[in-house]
């Protein structure tokens, strides 16, 4: 045996000790996944108006981690991110269109291996027109593409889930059905002696953000204040050109979802009353687990898929960069394993999710993750190597021609982004002086070289995990959101650093 897996299998024993002495079979385990949750929409991460009282227990009882991100802000890529363990140009999952291939592995695959019961229950979204049954899982439940919230479809239909092959009609809100399926299928794992690992995959609170009847015009007094932006600034003409363009688009604050859903403060409101209903859910499963005595035993770990902009840049989407759409809530729960009330002030992200449960059950983790386990880091151990460093990316898609090709490399305190494909300006940002991005630092001389050897890190990093080719999307249905308001903003203009003769600030 090579010496690199003789240390791996003791460094496992070493770890596992801990769970072999509290209980017999190995770690139970759910992961719960939010769509578009951004970091701070919790109250525990101090929300001014939306209350998140489950969240906030598992904040409390466990362990936060401050600053947690994804490795690209888009549905799929950071789900499969999230199974597979590695980045969005390794497993090739680069649009919410492709499906997952086949030589991947999912960590619950490995799970299954190792004795695991396995179940996914909700959005899958990986190969856009199928909701079948996948590898990896003992129990299925999910849907087509992004699902309905409500059964009654316009057409006059019924929206069908697929459990377990079968297709059955989806007979109330979405997020109470996902749980009422999650919640009868840990019940029956009651009666077996195998550990099991549960994933509760919400819709919610994916655009069209569309709350519970209960829960609907709760927040619609509630005050909104306008997330900052360089608009009308002088500030504004260091920001690149794309993301100026964007604000006048179906991603942009000046024409959100083509005013389809009202003006964004709006939207904003209908996107918390929809995460009430996810906070609910959450409840309901802690409340099942601890009528069952499981709760101190289970390894919970909550979080959101990507982050979503509010108006900051003049943006409403996620996909680019910035902080509050790679940014995302990461919660982890188990006090038998875990301190409570930590807060982790390290960089965590979406590729550690897989490394993270496979090591709590047990299970030897692929050779190919590029993540790495958070659970010494949750338990609160020394770990001198931790990452000082993330890549981010993300690839240009026809359906939403408005956000170019993106590659970033983040710091603790620095991010530096470059499009790919444009005549266009960089971006570097000091987010421990500006955490909301307002300055581009990228043309001030004391920070040009800054950014010179960042760019040239980024693609050494992009060499170290084969990253170094764009990957070409397949096909095109003919639908685009690529329409433009004429009463908003016109095109804008070359940044000063772009013109000949001009100060650059």
């Amino acid at each position: 045996m090579k010496l690199k897996y003789l240390f791996l299998l003791l460094t496992l024993l070493i770890n596992c000790r801990p769970l072999f002495a509290a209980e017999s079979s190995r770690r139970n385990m759910i992961f719960i996944l939010v769509d578009d949750q951004r970091h701070d929409a919790m109250s525990c991460a101090g929300h001014p108006f939306l209350q998140t009282s489950a969240a906030d227990a598992l904040a409390a009882g466990g362990v936060r981690f401050k600053n947690a991100f994804v490795t690209t802000s888009l549905c799929s890529p950071s789900r499969a991110s999230i199974l597979t363990g590695v980045y969005a140009h390794s497993h090739r999952v680069v649009d919410n269109q492709s499906p997952a291939p086949e030589k991947l592995t999912f960590f619950s695959e490995s799970l299954q291996h190792a004795g695991y019961r396995t179940a996914f229950i909700g959005k899958w979204h990986m190969g856009h027109a199928s909701d079948e049954p996948r590898r990896g899982w003992d129990h299925w439940v999910s849907f087509v593409g992004q699902g309905h919230y409500f059964p009654d479809l316009p057409d006059g239909g019924t929206a069908q889930l697929n459990v377990n092959g079968r297709r059955l009609p989806q007979t109330k809100y979405i997020t109470d059905e996902l749980t009422d399926y999650a919640l009868k299928w840990l019940a029956e794992q009651e009666k077996s002696e195998r550990p099991w690992m549960l994933y509760l995959s919400h819709k919610a609170v994916h655009h069209d953000f569309s709350p519970a009847h209960r829960h609907k015009g709760k927040f619609a007094d509630a005050v909104f204040e306008p997330f900052p932006t360089t608009q009308g600034t002088k500030l504004d003409k260091l920001k690149p050109m794309w993301a100026r363009n964007q604000r006048n688009s179906w991603h942009g604050a000046e024409f959100p979802f083509h005013n389809t859903l009202g003006k964004t403060s709006d939207i904003y409101r209908r996107y918390c009353e929809t995460l009430c209903s996810v906070d609910e859910s959450t409840g309901r499963l802690l409340d099942y687990l601890r009528e069952s005595g499981q709760l101190d035993s289970t390894l919970i770990v909550y979080m959101g898929d990507n982050g979503h902009l509010w108006g900051e840049q003049g943006l409403i989407d996620k996909r680019t960069a910035y902080e509050a759409s790679i940014r995302v809530p990461l919660l982890m729960h188990c006090p038998q394993l875990l301190p409570g009330g930590r807060v982790v002030e390290e960089m965590a992200a979406n590729i550690d999710i897989a490394p993270t449960l496979l090591e709590a059950a047990c299970v030897v983790r692929p050779d190919n993750y590029q993540g790495r386990s958070l659970l010494p880091l949750a338990r609160g151990q020394a770990v001198t190597d931790w990452r000082e460093e993330l890549l981010y990316e993300y690839f240009w898609e026809r359906w939403a021609p408005s956000t170019p090709t993106l590659h970033a490399l983040i710091t603790p305190r620095w991010k530096y982004v470059r499009a790919y494909g444009l005549w266009d300006v960089p971006e570097l940002y000091d987010l421990e002086n500006d955490p909301q991005e307002l300055k581009s630092l990228f043309h001030d001389p004391p920070h040009h070289q800054r950014a010179i050897a960042m760019d040239k890190r980024l693609f050494e990093l992009l060499a170290e995990t084969g990253g170094e080719s764009i990957p070409l999307q397949r096909g095109w249905n003919g639908s685009a959101k690529e329409f433009r308001d004429p009463e908003a903003s016109g095109w804008a203009p070359f940044p000063p650093s772009m013109t000949a003769g001009q100060d650059a600030r």
